[in-house]
């Protein structure tokens, strides 16, 4: 079969701005949210409508992570901070949205259902604009491994973008769950978006008391007592505790400022892993390259093409 003729990815955003409202899981403090949409090469960038427009403008990166406990939290230089960006942004990854700002009047993101599928149903409604810009990527070269007592997490070079988890927990309810998946166009919203949050019971006091979970219910989070998950509506994957893991992976993983070309394999890891893990592959300049990325790129490639990955080198 004859290769497909190269064409260029352009960058997108949103057609026109729109917003919600909600609840933080963590802070419980209600949030106006409005995504907007944004020149080309502006990126993902949240911006603090409760303060001065330079004290609470924080760009989506990895450099800006300030606490991985149970959420991804962002900050800048003057102490602002937005906190739980991970559902939004594994959205944005997954609606293939570059450029945009996030408004926002509080120091979190709602957490509307606890997954991405809502924010995945606003920007469908928004709609999306190509714009006269290339999109970039980010070619893995070199393995980068993380790797924390029985914890683990791995990227190394691939045709595409593939996710590869297991989660091992002592709770019956979950047990160790094991889930594979090769990105391609349309695969998270129908894989991944719906997958939600999840708690322990037994958790939640604790977690009030040191300010986490003020937000969380059973209308935004899995919750699980022993053997049984509490919520009257079960599950809406079989294995939908390591997917939410997954998802997490996907939005943490987009604060790399592009989409990552690589195979990503995972054990046990969680969001201070995510994070430690983009610290160390930029860490080493050999360790990956921005490319040029082609129409389609999520589409799965034939063998052949996986050396240069079919992709125009940037740089």
């Amino acid at each position: 079969m004859a290769p497909r003729p190269y064409k260029p990815a352009t960058q997108k955003t949103l057609k026109t701005a729109i917003g919600c409202t909600g609840t933080g899981l963590h802070t419980g403090a209600r949030v106006s949210m409005t995504l907007a949409p944004a020149s080309p090469g502006t990126g993902i960038v949240f911006r603090r409508t409760d303060l001065s427009a330079e004290a609470g403008t924080i760009a989506a990166s990895w450099r800006n992570v300030v606490d991985t406990r149970l959420c991804t939290a962002l900050g800048n230089d003057q102490g602002a901070r937005v906190g739980t960006i991970e559902h939004l942004m594994a959205a944005l990854y997954g609606c293939e949205i570059d450029n945009a700002i996030i408004e926002l009047d509080a120091p979190e993101v709602p957490v509307m259902d606890g997954s991405a599928a809502p924010f995945v149903f606003l920007i469908e409604c928004a709609g999306t604009v190509d714009q006269a810009a290339v999109r970039r990527g980010i070619e893995i070269r070199r393995t980068i491994e993380v790797v924390d007592e029985d914890c683990r997490l791995v990227i190394e070079p691939a045709r595409g973008f593939g996710l590869n988890f297991e989660i091992d927990f002592a709770d019956t309810a979950i047990a160790r769950q094991a889930c594979e998946l090769e990105f391609a166009p349309g695969s998270f919203k129908a894989d991944l978006s719906r997958a939600r949050t999840f708690g322990f019971a037994q958790d939640i006091d604790r977690l009030q008391a040191a300010g986490l979970a003020r937000g969380g219910s059973l209308d935004n989070a899995v919750v699980i007592s022993g053997n049984r998950i509490l919520n009257d509506d079960g599950l809406r994957y079989d294995d939908e505790f390591v997917r939410h893991k997954m998802l997490d992976c996907v939005g943490d993983l987009y604060l790399a400022g592009a989409p990552l070309l690589g195979q990503v394999t995972a054990l046990r890891s969680g969001h201070r892993h995510n994070h430690k893990l983009l610290t160390a592959l930029f860490a080493d300049p050999a360790a990956y390259r921005y490319v040029d990325l082609p129409d389609g790129f999520l589409m799965p490639r034939p063998a052949a093409a996986s050396a240069g990955l079919g992709l125009g080198a940037a740089d």
